[in-house]
């Protein structure tokens, strides 16, 4: 019944203002019954991307025009019998399917079927009217969502991705800590169920990003903020193979952690390199929206590929493993965005 969040304000009221208006436009062009097919157009018509708008209007338009053709046709050789509204609705139903419509559309055709004769006549000019209205209506609440500050879907992507990004150097610190410090069984575990959470964050960042490009197709303020969306994306193309080598890294450590691993001067050399990978990390994210990397204040930590000797205890095949990792990490935040 209840969404996890509120539509935004600004949303409520631009959908308000395209009903109006478009009663009231549809009233003084369309002189008749009252414009409900506008006001409902415009209603369905505003949605949280000027994209979406421009996708919902097609469908609206196209559901009210088959179906009120539909309704015309059957009424014509049927008559204004009460059981006709019911078969119109059916048929509606046959017809969009045959033409492989979304199920949104298919209810729409049938629904306005069922308005068609159940609110007025069944003339060729009534419906041709009503189909104007339809029009009328999606028309204008297109216009208004593109004009009205319309949406633009940038912060949760920024948001998402920063989110993702930090994450990623806590999991590097946590590694590190885990090579030098004595562990448990459930820390360990611990430790390898956040690093595999840092899939569905990057998930989370990929839909986030989506979302943000259709929020700036057909949007005036597209030239504005689809850089933005670029940098998210790039840096997210970055984050995504070092999630993979760190969930890797992790599940090594947490399946094969012996006591003596901080013993080996090998296994302290990769907690430092860690400790660095982090740094770095988190330089790569912006520290607010729009805001200039840190990278171009503050240098890297992560200099060069950790290069070092053959390990003297029972842990060289974890050790090999680590620094293999390491190295396509280091790759992955030494690459030229």
């Amino acid at each position: 019944m209840q969404a996890s969040k509120r539509v935004p304000a600004l949303q409520v009221a631009k959908t308000a203002i395209a009903a109006v208006g478009a009663w009231l436009l549809a009233g003084w062009l369309i002189p008749g019954p009252l414009p409900v097919f506008a006001a409902v157009a415009a209603l369905l018509v505003v949605q949280p991307s000027v994209n979406q708008s421009f996708a919902k209007a097609l469908e609206r338009s196209a559901g009210v025009v088959i179906g009120v053709a539909v309704a015309s046709a059957i009424s014509l050789v049927l008559g204004p019998q009460s059981w006709v509204i019911l078969l119109a609705i059916v048929v509606a139903m046959i017809v969009a399917w045959l033409l492989r419509m979304t199920s949104t559309t298919s209810n729409q055709v049938a629904i306005s079927a069922m308005l068609v004769l159940a609110l007025g006549a069944s003339t060729p000019e009534y419906a041709l009217d009503r189909i104007l209205e339809t029009l009328i209506g999606a028309a204008f609440g297109l216009l208004i969502n593109a004009v009205i500050l319309p949406p633009v879907l940038v912060g949760p992507a920024q948001r998402d991705t920063a989110m993702l990004g930090n994450e990623i150097a806590a999991s590097l610190e946590r590694l590190a800590d885990a090579i030098e410090q004595p562990q448990t069984p459930a820390s360990l575990t611990e430790m390898l169920l956040k690093a595999r959470l840092l899939r569905p964050m990057a998930g989370a960042a990929e839909n986030s990003i989506a979302d943000g490009l259709e929020s700036l197709a057909f949007n005036p303020r597209k030239s504005r903020h689809h850089e933005e969306l670029v940098e998210c994306r790039e840096l997210l193309d970055r984050f995504r193979p070092i999630v993979t080598q760190l969930t890797g890294m992790t599940r090594a450590v947490a399946e094969h952690w012996e006591p003596t691993l901080a013993d080996e001067p090998q296994a302290i050399a990769i907690a430092e390199q860690l400790r660095r990978a982090a740094h770095d990390t988190r330089i790569l994210i912006p520290s607010e929206p729009g805001e200039p990397k840190a990278f171009i204040l503050e240098p890297p930590a992560l200099t060069a590929p950790l290069v070092v000797s053959a390990p003297k205890g029972g842990s060289w095949v974890l050790i090999g493993s680590l620094i293999e990792d390491l190295r396509r990490i280091h790759e992955g935040l030494t690459a030229e965005a």
